[in-house]
């Protein structure tokens, strides 16, 4: 005759299991909450560096205008640009000028020499940047370039 398992010993192994599908699906969804948050930090990342590169293009679009273009004097000069379909990005950029003499490039005639600022703001969600409405709303990216330069 075989001796059965004594009453307090049946339904362990169906406990256990229970047991080792509970820990299997905390386990599942704790890899499933790591990768989104992954994919969205990586989703953000590259919205971060195509807005950079959309302010680095708007700086030397600035200085073209400033020195070949329409901004020569640049005075308050603004324009935006809309580079949504490269970067997905669009792109402020100011201009503001000042003449100052420095030494003399003759005997009594005054040097004169022209400085440049260009500002470029780029955001990736807005109508022009920045745009205040917009500053709070989840995968809004601004950055802002400015470089001085001398004529």
């Amino acid at each position: 005759m075989i001796a059965s398992a004594p009453r307090s010993q049946r339904g362990l192994g169906v406990i256990a299991a229970i047991l080792v599908l509970v820990a299997l699906a905390a386990l599942a969804a704790a890899i499933v909450r790591l990768s989104t948050g992954a994919s969205s930090t990586a989703a953000q990342a590259a919205s971060t560096a195509r807005t950079l590169l959309a302010a680095r293009s708007g700086l030397e679009w600035g200085l073209y205008q400033a020195f070949k273009g329409s901004w020569t004097s640049c005075s308050g000069a603004s324009q935006t640009l809309d580079l949504t379909a490269d970067t997905g990005a669009r792109v402020t950029v100011t201009c503001s000028s000042s003449v100052y003499n420095e030494g003399e490039s003759a005997a009594g005639v005054a040097r004169q020499l022209r400085v440049y600022t260009i500002d470029a703001t780029a955001c990736s969600i807005g109508a022009s940047c920045p745009d205040a409405s917009v500053v709070a709303q989840p995968g809004y990216v601004e950055r802002r370039l400015q470089i001085v330069a001398t004529q």
